[in-house]
């Protein structure tokens, strides 16, 4: 493409941070970003801290500073930071004149009072609340577009609002039904921080619920789907795998559907949405399909009474769950085909 455009990269040394590195290297609208950090350690270039990026070209890698950020030519930051890093960092990064794609979670909310509460931080000004898109792209593609923040959605929630926004927009769902979204991650989505839980030996050969009733993902998927807080049992499990996130979710259905019915219904939801792959009635996703990729697939199992319904929903907690989306977001803003990179 000509006229390739600058970004900014805000925060490589994670784990979303490098594979959004993968991904934005090898996009063909964009120049190599430059990647600003808060500790180089004397690196110039990503190479020289992660070797896997050698041959990749000169990644520049430099400290973080807002004024540098302004005045590299860049249009567009990404930040893959802590979320009270987030909240300064964006407000200043858009006065500047940059649009932001942000991975933290500082802007996911409308209301302050929620991301105090479930995050125990001080919010970002209601300003930047209310301006922020919320970036699942298959929902809210038009505003994303026109978007100066876009707050990405977390790995979880992607992955269940994917799964049950159709069957809530059709009303489907039996009134007053509880929903058991039954969610099983891999490691990485805990982050590189070293946690004792986190080592090798723990987790290997292990598999454990953790954060019931109290994950931080709720109030996502509570607002996005339009569901009610005593409706839902979202419970979360840590695999022994490094990625991938796969979402067993159990509804009532309000009246008799059929199979076909309910594929259609799917199929007509996600049309023109090719980061969302469906599968047939009865055949479900597994994780090795979305691994390393930006998809999300969905399949079902409808009982003989064809008014209990199993949704089945599998993506890369780091693809479509975190960085891949970041960058699907970013190809809405820049007008050009939602999976450029992705594919």
């Amino acid at each position: 493409m000509r006229n390739r455009r600058q970004v900014a990269v805000v925060g490589v040394t994670g784990y979303t941070g490098l594979e959004l590195a993968r991904i934005l290297l090898r996009h063909p609208a964009l120049q190599p970003p430059v990647f600003y950090v808060r500790e180089t350690n004397g690196a110039k270039c990503l190479a020289e801290l992660f070797p896997q990026f050698r041959g990749w070209g000169q990644a520049a890698l430099r400290p973080l500073a807002v004024e540098a950020i302004a005045s590299s030519g860049a249009g567009a930051a990404f930040l893959a930071t802590p979320h009270e890093v987030s909240a300064e960092l964006a407000p200043a990064l858009i006065k500047a004149g940059l649009s932001v794609v942000d991975l933290s979670a500082a802007f996911r909310f409308r209301e302050a009072e929620a991301f105090t509460s479930w995050y125990q931080l001080a919010a970002p000004h209601a300003q930047w609340l209310r301006e922020a898109v919320y970036g699942i792209p298959e929902l809210y593609a038009g505003e994303i577009a026109k978007a100066r923040l876009v707050a990405n959605p977390g790995c979880y929630a992607t992955s269940v609002i994917l799964a049950l926004r159709p069957l809530v927009q059709a009303g489907w769902l039996a009134p007053g039904a509880g929903v058991v979204c039954d969610c099983k991650s891999g490691a990485s989505g805990a982050g590189k921080d070293p946690r004792r839980d986190l080592h090798f030996v723990e987790v290997d050969e292990n598999f454990k619920a953790y954060s019931l009733f109290n994950h931080r993902h709720t109030p996502e998927i509570l607002e996005h789907t339009g569901l009610c807080e005593s409706q839902v049992v979202f419970s979360t499990h840590l695999l022994p795998l490094a990625r991938g996130i796969l979402s067993t979710i159990y509804v009532s259905l309000a009246e008799p559907q059929t199979a076909a019915d309910i594929e259609t219904l799917y199929r007509k939801f996600y049309a023109g949405r090719p980061m969302v792959r469906l599968w047939s009635a009865g055949t479900l996703p597994e994780l090795q399909h979305v691994a390393h990729t930006n998809f999300c697939d969905i399949g079902f199992a409808l009982d003989k009474s064809a008014r209990r319904l199993v949704v089945v929903s599998c993506l890369d907690n780091l693809g479509k769950g975190a960085a891949g989306q970041a960058v699907q977001n970013f190809n809405h803003m820049l007008g050009i085909e939602e999976q450029t990179s992705l594919q």
